[in-house]
């Protein structure tokens, strides 16, 4: 394990970037599967308590193409983006703003513009590339954004910036996305098993909260 973190430290010296997009890539391909293995069981499961009829010895079969999908994400977005993101949000605190590092102030807006801005973004490629990536239409992936984007951020909201208070109070800059990525291991699983849910009734309290607000504001 000692043998792996250097070789790790040395290639993230060697080739940032490349490191970065690559271990992006695997964990979320990783996540993906996790996913799928999650959503098998939570169904056989809700078959059961049902009472409906489903075959328990079916084999469960990874859908290896989304695993592929998923983890171009990673590659793709999260990787690059993501390196660029952690690196230029820390010389923009300490440089442009002269912020002292480690500082309550240096963590609390890093914990705030990262939440403000990168995890939305994140959430909304995320749905639209999952769309597109399964031949959906513009209208459909539009549905599945309306569906799918609030729950996951009011969800993460929740989670999100407990782990960033300690990733940017803790944790070097070089090392901040690899801290992300392990925890993304578990968020891509949630995004992942979020978007197959499609229509549960469960998301249908989280769709009214627009309508809610649409309706009190022509009240007004």
């Amino acid at each position: 394990m000692i043998k792996l973190w250097r070789w790790y430290q040395k290639c993230l010296e060697i080739h940032p970037v490349k490191t970065q997009v690559i271990s992006s890539a695997v964990i979320w391909g990783f996540g993906d599967i996790a996913a799928q293995t999650i959503t098998h069981h939570s169904t056989i499961r809700k078959q059961r308590s049902q009472q409906q009829n489903f075959d328990e010895n079916k084999e469960f079969k990874i859908n290896w193409r989304r695993v592929a999908t998923t983890s171009l994400f990673g590659f793709g977005f999260v990787g690059p983006v993501g390196h660029f993101w952690y690196e230029g949000l820390d010389r923009f605190m300490r440089l442009r703003l002269q912020y002292q590092p480690k500082s309550l102030r240096f963590v609390a807006t890093k914990v705030a513009v990262d939440g403000l801005l990168f995890g939305p973004l994140d959430l909304l490629v995320f749905f639209t590339y999952m769309g597109f990536s399964t031949g959906k239409s513009v209208d459909q992936v539009k549905e599945d954004v309306k569906r799918d984007f609030l729950p996951a951020l009011i969800l993460e909201g929740g989670i999100w910036p407990i782990v960033q208070v300690v990733n940017f109070r803790y944790v070097p800059v070089r090392y901040q996305l690899l801290y992300v990525n392990f925890f993304c291991l578990l968020d891509s699983s949630f995004l992942s098993w979020l978007e197959q849910q499609q229509d549960a009734p469960w998301k249908q309290f989280f769709k009214s909260i627009p309508e809610v607000k649409e309706i009190k504001g022509q009240g007004e």
